[in-house]
């Protein structure tokens, strides 16, 4: 989890002003796959469309299970990073 909360100021809403988002996918397979966009709703269709990322390419249809905005790139790109390290069963409770 991250150390400092507010430092993040993770807002997890859509209706939030910020433009820069991590978000988790759940893979037709039932593996999951972390992600950082500027446009979550363009990511998703992009996945879905085979042009995203390797990863999800071959497990279609992907569908988003969690999202969560930062006022900043490196921020979003931080927590990115955070979820990627935990494990399985972490995430897990991420998930909406």
């Amino acid at each position: 989890m991250a150390k400092n909360k507010e430092e993040l100021e993770v807002i997890k809403d859509n209706q939030s002003n910020n433009s820069h988002y991590i978000y988790v996918v759940e893979c037709s397979d039932g593996s999951l796959y972390t992600g950082y966009t500027t446009d979550v709703e363009r990511r998703l269709e992009e996945h879905n469309a085979g042009v995203g990322a390797k990863y999800t390419r071959g497990r279609i249809p992907v569908k988003l299970r969690h999202q969560e905005s930062f006022k900043s790139r490196s921020l979003a790109q931080k927590r990115e990073y955070e979820i990627k390290q935990l494990p399985r069963s972490k995430k897990e409770e991420l998930l909406d």
